[in-house]
Order: C-alpha cells, then structure tokens, then sequence
C-alpha cells in the first residue's frame, strides 16, 4: 500500500491501524465521575460553564450526564430527539455527475456500511452531541478479505476530552500531558453538533437546559420538605416543674417515637399536644417545575404541544404546527451527522481501500427525510393534471408516494375486472396500457391487457347499454321494439367503444413485439 493521507492531505502512519488510540492510555478508563449535581448552586453552576469555556470540559460533561440521569423529563424529550435518527432510512449517493468510478465507489460503500457492525449504535452515539455539543466514536480497524473495515466502533464519554490550548474548535484526549493528545487521524469520527452557534463549549444543548434543571430541583426540594413539614403535626411534650433529666429524657423519647408508631408510654403528670402544622400550598413549586418542564420542551423540541398537553391550549392544529418544527429539527440533526459520516468514516473507507480517493467527491450518506404525500389527495388532483396534458413523470410519483419501481418480472397490483371505474377519465385510461408499458414493461400478459380493455371500455359500454335502455322504455310492444332497435343500430354511440378497441389492438401489439423481443 502507497502513503496514505488524511482528509487534510497529511500523511499516517499505518501503525494507528492495528491500535485504537485510547489503549495506550490507561487512567480515561478507570475514572470515575465526579457527579456535580450533587449540591449544585446557582454559583457552582456558573463556575462549571465558565471552566468548558476555558477549556476544561470534565465537570460539565459529567453534569450533562447527570442532568439525564436525575431528570425524567430530560431524558424523555433529548431521547425523542436522538432516537429520530434512527427512523429514518437513508443510502449511499454518488456525488452529482458522478464518473462511473466515484459511482462504483458509492456501490462499494453501500455494500461495507450495510455489514459493518454496530453503525445504528454509532449514529446513535454520535446524536450525543446534540446535548454535549460534541461526541466523539473510535475506529477500531481489522483487515478482513483484504480490506480495511472497521471491527469495532466505540462510542468515547465526553468528559475523556479537552479543549486545545489556544484553539476554542479543538478537541483533545485527555492524558496525562498538561495540553491533551490530539486526536489521530482515521481513528475517530468527530462530530461536533451545533444545536446552537458557539464555540464547542458553548454550542451543546445541555448548557441550555442547566438552569431549568437547576431550578426545577430548588421546587422539588422545597416541596418535598413542604410535604414533610405539613403531613406531621407537631409534637409538644409538657412535663411539671421540678422534672428530673431522666424523666426528660423519656418524654423526648416518647414525643419523637409516637409520630412513626403511633404509641407510646409517658409518666404520669405529664402530657403530649398535637399542635397543626402551618398552613402551605404546594402550587408555587409545582408552578416552578411546570415551567422548568415547558422550557427544556421547547428548547430540545421546538415546541411543547409534541410532548405536554394541558387539555386546554393544546389543539391538534396546534400540535401538528409544533410537530412540523420536530421535522425541522430531525432534518436538521440528520444532515451534521451525514456530513460527519463522510468525512470521516467515508473517506477513511476509501482512502485505505480504493484509488485516488478525493476529499471533495466523497459518496454522500443521504437520510430519506422526505414526507410522503397524502393518497387520497393525490389520487383526485393527479388525473386532473393527466387531463390538461402536465407531464407527470411517473418516478416522480412513486418518490412522492414512497412507491417503489417495481423490479423486473415483479407481480404488480391491477383493478379485478367487474370493479368500477366510474371514477376513472376515459382519456387517462386511454393512454394507459401505453404509458405503463412505457414505464414498467411490466403488463405485457393477456389476462393484464384484458382488464386493461375492460376498463376503459366500461363507460363506453354503458354508454350503449344506457341508448339501448332509453329505447325499450320508450317502445310499446316487442315487434315495435325489434323494428326500433335495427333502425337504431346505426345511431348507437360506438365511438368510444371503437376507440378502446383500436388502442387495445394495438397495445395488444406492442406487447406482443415487446414479447418476442424479450425472448418469451
């Protein structure tokens, strides 16, 4: 193999082939985190933004962590939002006016990424850093049949990374040098999320949602405590003058058990008084959290209608507006993480597998966010088109639909003969056995074309039978009738019915020419 460069044109050192970067550093794994939540302030909150600012990621990425593990709702709305990806069907495409190499490439691609193991993970991993800001998979690479292929995909923790000293759009692995490994080329796929604009510190949803999150534990605590102090009564023990300790001391015993078990024994000449607690409500705090809530909603969705209904502001109108944002969102993320994917896994594919691999025609990861197309609205107004001659290309169609082209030989779908075609406008059908020779080479057999000319002559048949009905009600005896009825003949509406006939004639023979071309 020839010198192999980077994306940027640097060359490697094959070495970092045969060893992901990290085994060579034994502290990232055995760390444990700090958990900053714990007793987190307003103060200490800002001191852990303004430490990622400078460079120091560890301590918010581990608050990051905990925020998804301590807050439910957290966790439910940033999932909706990673998970999406998951949806989404997606392929390989050459770049446009592609070479028949570069479309051989995306060929190749296509064929390695549907066996490498492990890459719905990945995609999965890499939406992390919607929240992070960052997040960041290592390559581990095997050689199988000849090829390099990635054997593993490891997503890293985001608090094993760093700023770079003087470069804010840096990451670093964190070892044991003051300023951070870099990360080698080919061995990650770094992705870096802009959910919002900022440097990498700063771009990270999470930092957005730290103070909902902050204040939303502040409600809960002191409703929590408002609950304690409300549901138990206050307890008063009087004992007379001139009480010994000993006796005290049994009193204060009896008041502080007598409230978890609901007996006690005290001296006599003493007593014990329940006194009501004061009165609260806990409508602030649930207020607070209601609109901690309603803030991370909106920040990770664009909206809260998609994941809070209050039964009373929330319409479905309403909520599919807020869904359409969520679309808006989903494409959005879709798109950074193709990118990602093709510049680093892509062309790190290529450039150790194939020739000449080139940075800007790299093969494009293409996720299907397209939004299929209602039938029954497309059913009415595509006939209409058809009528005033809109050439209507018929793949367009089926990407609308989401219908597939049928593969040759496939068994196709067709109306059962006897079903009505009231609905059907004779000139679309009469261009029809054409049209889906044209474009399917798929209804070539008799029984096909049966139903085909059966369709389109129905309305020309009725159209007799319609004349011929109008006669007999009309005649007053039989003889009369068979008299009127060979006057008539002549008379009878056969245009359209010949019409038919003619184009299946003659669909009938283009099939047949089609047929014995094919070798059938």
């Amino acid at each position: 193999m020839g010198t192999i460069v980077d994306i940027n044109g640097n060359p490697i050192q094959q070495e970092i082939l045969h060893e992901p970067q990290t085994a060579r550093i034994a502290t990232l794994p055995t760390e444990y985190a700090n958990h900053p939540s714990r007793g987190l302030t307003p103060y200490r909150l800002a001191q852990i933004l303004e430490e990622a600012e400078r460079g120091n990621l560890q301590a918010q990425a581990d608050l990051f962590a905990d925020m998804e593990e301590k807050d439910a709702h957290i966790f439910s709305e940033i999932s909706k939002r990673k998970n999406a990806i998951l949806t989404i069907p997606w392929k390989i495409e050459p770049p446009e006016n592609a070479t028949p190499a570069e479309k051989d490439d995306a060929a190749w691609l296509t064929e390695i990424m549907t066996q490498v193991s492990g890459f719905s993970n990945c995609l999965l991993a890499l939406m992390d850093g919607i929240g992070y800001g960052y997040s960041n998979v290592e390559m581990e690479w095997g050689m199988i049949e000849k090829q390099w292929i990635p054997a593993a995909l490891h997503h890293r923790p985001a608090s094993w990374f760093r700023l770079a000293q003087f470069n804010q759009d840096e990451l670093r692995l964190r070892d044991s040098s003051p300023l951070g490994a870099e990360l080698i080329p080919m061995g990650w796929i770094k992705h870096v999320h802009r959910a919002k604009s900022g440097y990498i510190a700063r771009c990270g949803l999470h930092r957005v949602l730290a103070w909902p999150y902050l204040f939303k534990n502040f409600a809960i605590r002191d409703l929590a405590e408002l609950l304690e102090i409300y549901g138990i009564p206050i307890r008063l023990g009087t004992y007379p003058t001139g009480t010994g300790e000993k006796e005290k001391a049994t009193l204060l015993r009896a008041v502080t058990e007598i409230g978890h078990a609901a007996a006690g024994i005290i001296p006599e000449g003493m007593k014990i008084e329940f006194e009501q607690a004061a009165r609260g409500t806990h409508d602030p705090h649930l207020a607070m959290s209601d609109w901690a809530e309603r803030s991370v909603s909106k920040a990770v969705l664009g909206g809260t209608l998609t994941s809070q209904a209050d039964g009373k502001s929330s319409t479905n109108a309403l909520g599919t507006v807020h869904n359409e944002v969520r679309h808006d969102l989903r494409d959005s993320d879709a798109k950074q993480v193709a990118a990602t994917i093709g510049r680093d896994l892509f062309y790190s594919l290529l450039a150790l597998n194939r020739p000449n691999a080139n940075p800007r025609r790299l093969p494009l990861l293409v996720f299907d966010t397209s939004e299929k197309e209602d039938f029954t609205t497309f059913a009415t107004a595509l006939p209409n088109l058809v009528d005033v001659g809109t050439p209507v290309p018929v793949s367009w169609v089926q990407k609308k639909l989401g219908i597939p082209a049928p593969l040759k030989d496939e068994p196709i779908l067709v109306r059962m003969p006897g079903t009505s075609a009231a609905n059907i406008k004779g000139k679309a059908l009469g261009l029809s056995a054409f049209a889906a020779l044209s474009a399917r080479n798929q209804q070539t057999s008799a029984d096909t074309q049966a139903v085909t000319l059966e369709q389109e002559a129905a309305e020309a048949w009725q159209a007799v039978v319609s004349h011929i009905e109008s006669l007999v009600n009309e005649a007053d005896s039989l003889p009369a009738l068979q008299a009127t009825l060979l006057n008539a003949y002549a008379g009878l509406p056969l245009e359209d019915l010949q019409a038919v006939m003619a184009q299946g004639f003659a669909a009938a023979l283009v099939a047949g020419m089609y047929e014995v071309k094919a070798g059938r």
